[in-house]
């Protein structure tokens, strides 16, 4: 009994030890849970604070977007930003909420990415803003800010936005561009906005870029701001010593050299970095500052009634013509195509708009092509009696047989958007160009404008000067080759990149097959003669 007793208390206080030992362990070990929880929840609540402001922000912009989208992305900083947000953002708010949401939203979520831009799309917005930025004259600040003509939703680009625009130019070796970003991005911070992007990094990309181009007193005076931020900085101090290097041998080197075979190598290097003249034209021409026509050619530009030649559809209800350039002769009709066929046309490709290609000169497979950024669809007219409708009103104003055209091709330039200096006809040393059509050449262009361009997007002529801008429900027909056949090569023509607003176009190419008796070879021009 006694034995039992003892072993009993034995028990009783091994087990009352053995609880007040570990009890103030597990205290401590509560309270480590305790300010873990806490912190957890803290954490949990910033979480959830960002994601709700998130939302909201999304929320707000995503209700302004929908009630125009056309509208809303015809802005390119807010079409470059979309692609930033679905291809970069979205997929960090991925990472912060992906351990603690349902499984619904992560399912939807990998569902959805499936339709998400990529990184080559998100490149391409940005190379977009830049050609914007050089076709019309921006500086980053006004393109950083949105003040551009014509917008209706207003929008900005963060520093964080410029930085990643810099980083971009940095990856394609444009290294002009990649300063002109990172020096924006880097002025934003300095007038105090608050932002993730970091000084040090960014002038890490700008005075490489900087010393790129030549200029190596202005590359080490960023890399000599960049130490005073990150005094261990490797790669900065690796390059300062370098720089010091380089500007003590051009130092020994300039003392054998003059000012005039400084200021010829400067004027060399400008010549290397300029446009070729026809660039400078079409971008010019773009801007609206090409040459004006005398008083004496524009008098004879008119506006008419036209009945397509006595056309039976067209003798009581007339068609409005004007003129918009003499040689080549361009012409404009207006209220051609009606809202509701535009409307048709838009929902009948929009399905099938895929990247725009070109017919490749030597082979005549189509092919897409850096200079052609737009989307397309080609439209049969057997398949709609409104494509049908419109191929018959082409042929009836024109006077040529659309038997032989091509499809009604619709495209689609969002921001940025263009097709650079081209010619619509083969060249004679393109013969194999339609030879698949069997149709011949291209004897003319009809061009429909089914939006109109809050800025940018006109139709240019480098060759002759001519611009013709964008207006909703009108159509252009010009002639590519001359009766006799030969191409008329003052028809080099180009889309200028959109600036503000969604361009929606639809052209039809007619072949020289079925023309014989339309618009007969004549000899009349003596510098050409009649092809068989």
């Amino acid at each position: 009994m006694l034995l039992v007793i003892w072993v009993l208390c034995f028990s009783l206080t091994h087990q009352a030890i053995f609880f007040l030992g570990h009890m103030t362990d597990l205290i401590n070990t509560e309270k480590d849970l305790v300010v873990s929880l806490k912190d957890y929840i803290k954490a949990e609540e910033s979480k959830l604070e960002q994601i709700k402001k998130w939302a909201e922000k999304l929320d707000q912009l995503t209700d302004t977007a929908t009630k125009d989208p056309e509208g809303f992305l015809g802005h390119p900083v807010n079409a470059f930003k979309l692609m930033k947000r679905l291809n970069t953002e979205w997929g960090e708010l991925e990472s912060l909420v992906l351990k603690d949401m349902s499984d619904g939203f992560i399912s939807n979520m990998t569902i959805q990415r499936q339709f998400f831009p990529n990184d080559e799309d998100q490149t391409g917005a940005a190379k977009a803003l830049l050609r914007l930025q050089d076709t019309y004259n921006l500086d980053t600040d006004t393109l950083s800010r949105g003040n551009l003509p014509g917008v209706k939703h207003k929008s900005f680009l963060t520093a964080e936005d410029c930085f990643e625009l810099g980083k971009i130019a940095y990856t394609e070796a444009d290294y002009y561009h990649t300063e002109l970003w990172m020096e924006q991005a880097l002025k934003q911070l300095d007038e105090g906005e608050v932002s993730s992007a970091d000084k040090v990094y960014i002038l890490d990309y700008l005075s490489y870029a900087v010393y790129q181009q030549g200029d190596l007193a202005k590359a080490m005076a960023l890399t000599r701001r960049l130490l005073e931020l990150d005094p261990e900085h490797q790669r900065a101090n690796g390059n300062m010593k370098y720089f010091e290097y380089i500007m003590a041998k051009e130092k020994e080197a300039n003392k054998s050299s003059t000012d005039s075979e400084e200021q010829q190598e400067k004027e060399t290097e400008v010549k290397k970095k300029d446009y070729l003249p026809e660039r400078r034209k079409y971008e010019m021409l773009c801007r609206g500052e090409g040459l004006k026509m005398t008083p004496r050619r524009q008098k004879r530009l008119f506006c008419r009634y036209y009945d397509g030649n006595r056309n039976p559809r067209y003798i009581l209800g007339p068609v409005k013509q004007e003129d918009e350039w003499d040689k080549p002769r361009i012409v404009r009709f207006l209220d051609i195509i009606s809202d509701e066929e535009i409307e048709t046309v838009k929902e009948l490709a929009k399905p099938r708009l895929r990247r725009a290609t070109i017919s490749n000169p030597i082979t005549g497979a189509l092919e897409t092509a850096h200079y052609r950024i737009s989307k397309s669809a080609w439209l049969s007219g057997y398949e709609s009696p409104v494509v049908s409708r419109i191929n018959t009103r082409i042929q009836d104003l024109t006077g040529l047989d659309v038997s032989t055209a091509e499809e009604l091709q619709v495209a689609n330039y969002g921001v940025g958007g263009q097709y650079e200096p081209h010619f619509d006809f083969a060249r004679k040393d393109e013969p194999d160009a339609f030879k698949e059509l069997g149709t011949g050449n291209r004897i003319a262009t009809w061009l429909f404008y089914m939006s109109d361009v809050s800025a940018g997007g006109a139709t240019v002529f480098p060759e002759v000067g001519a611009s013709v801008w964008p207006r909703k429900g009108t159509a252009v027909f010009w002639y590519n080759l001359f009766p006799s056949g030969e191409g008329d090569y003052s028809t080099r023509h180009a889309a200028c990149p959109v600036l503000v607003g969604n361009k929606w176009v639809s052209n039809k190419w007619l072949h020289e097959r079925g023309q014989e008796f339309r618009r007969p070879c004549t000899l009349s021009d003596p510098l050409h003669t009649c092809q068989a």
